[in-house]
């Protein structure tokens, strides 16, 4: 604060008084004689009439000014006058962690219902959609709170916020569904080596219907779950049609997931069909079905959490981009004016949105729950057939017993190896 002194006369000392007798003179200083007369009293003033008040604030200050409103509640009353009322403590507290969540070392203890308030206040100020602090801020929640931030992940046909989103969508945790259907990752894609780690062991359902997956994604995919049994191993449903890359000999992995209840691999590039539903039937015990399952309806599959607005945001962010390339479309029209043919490129097209398959095209497995009732008659042919497996062991020549254990060995490939040590 700057004040300014604005005296008409500086120099005036006003009216001199002189006492004598006990009576009071005013002198009068254009003739210096004194006159004999009371005062008349004059108002009392604080400051000079020239006084004048100038209020000079730091423009650096706009910012702290304009959030010290945020601290109150404008409301109109019926007869439209304006009323405020203060915000309490824990709002602003809330507001002010929730403005700096970056910054928060860990949440691991701390109470899952404030955490849902303090979550929800950084989605609505965008916090998780920063390239670098919103990764860090999300995964103090992921690593505190597992499935209750996301559960559910749905990505279906939304390749581009897998590209711009990859490191926040690996930071997610405990998932039990997750639809990446149409968004033709393939073989070597980061997030599918991402699916078989340990941190999204607890997928029961995963959707990878139309990801251009061959016999060798399918071998990477099962390899922790083959050798090591970790990995998808609570995996229940699986979608792998469309797929025209996967053969017999990918089907063959497939074995390893012994808790499987429904299996679809429709359009896929199958050539002994009738073998490999006896495979099925007998390995994992999965029936085909004449009728489409509605276990594989991708309408049911849906983004469950916290974080499902942020998942919304990232897919607005992601089709600005799209839209300002669709504004350079304009420049077609200099191309026609000077005789330049443009190319013209079909749009991809998801086959979620093509017509339902042929009835001989349909191969969706489930897995019976009546045969659960001959698991008791199986087992014993089971014991019966391997008391005769001893028998003939016992007749082996040692020569032969190490020749059967090195063909056990060797059922795991040089590949499997290489992948095992990536691992």
């Amino acid at each position: 604060m700057s004040y300014c002194l604005k005296s008409e006369s500086l120099l005036d000392p006003g009216p001199i008084y002189v006492r004598e007798n006990g009576h009071l003179y005013m002198v009068n200083q254009g003739s210096g004689a004194v006159k004999n007369a009371t005062p008349k009293p004059r108002p009392f003033r604080l400051f000079s009439k020239g006084f004048s008040v100038e209020l000079c604030m730091n423009r650096e200050d706009d910012s702290a000014r304009r959030e010290r409103t945020d601290h109150f509640i404008f409301t109109y009353t019926k007869e439209g006058n304006l009323r405020y009322s203060a915000k309490s403590l824990f709002g602003l507290v809330l507001g002010y962690i929730s403005d700096n969540v970056d910054h928060i070392d860990s949440l691991i203890g701390f109470p899952e219902q404030i955490a849902e308030k303090l979550f929800s206040a950084a989605e609505a100020r965008q916090k998780f959609t920063e390239p670098v602090t919103g990764l860090r801020a999300l995964q103090k929640f992921t690593e505190a709170y597992g499935s209750l931030v996301l559960c559910s992940l749905c990505l279906q046909n939304r390749y581009l916020v897998i590209s711009e989103k990859l490191e926040e969508i690996k930071s997610f945790r405990e998932l039990t569904c997750l639809d990446l259907s149409c968004c033709k990752l393939g073989d070597n894609h980061e997030l599918l080596e991402h699916i078989t780690k340990e941190a999204l062991s607890s997928v029961t359902r995963l959707l990878l219907k139309d990801n251009c997956l061959s016999d060798a994604g399918l071998r990477k995919m099962t390899a922790p779950v083959r050798v090591m049994k970790r990995g998808l191993e609570n995996l229940s449903v699986l979608d792998l049609s469309c797929n025209p890359e996967i053969t017999d000999t990918g089907i063959g992995y497939l074995f390893s997931f012994k808790k499987l209840n429904y299996l679809d691999i429709s359009e896929t590039g199958l050539k002994d069909v009738k073998a490999v539903i006896q495979r099925l039937q007998t390995q994992i015990s999965l029936v085909h079905s004449k009728v489409p399952l509605k276990e594989f309806d991708h309408s049911n599959c849906k983004t469950e959490g916290w974080a499902e607005q942020t998942v919304l945001q990232w897919e607005q962010l992601a089709m600005k981009t799209v839209k300002l390339k669709e504004n350079l479309k304009s420049r077609t029209a200099a191309q026609h004016f000077y005789g330049k043919r443009c190319r013209i490129e079909e749009p991809v097209k998801c086959t979620l949105v093509q017509t339902q398959a042929k009835a001989s095209e349909n191969l969706q497995f489930y897995k019976d729950k009546a045969q659960n009732c001959h698991f008791p008659l199986l087992k014993k042919e089971a014991a019966a057939s391997h008391q005769l497996k001893k028998n003939k062991e016992q007749g082996l020549t040692e020569q032969e017993r190490e020749r059967t254990s090195k063909q056990k060995h060797m059922c795991l490939t040089m590949e499997d190896w290489d992948l095992l040590n990536t691992y």
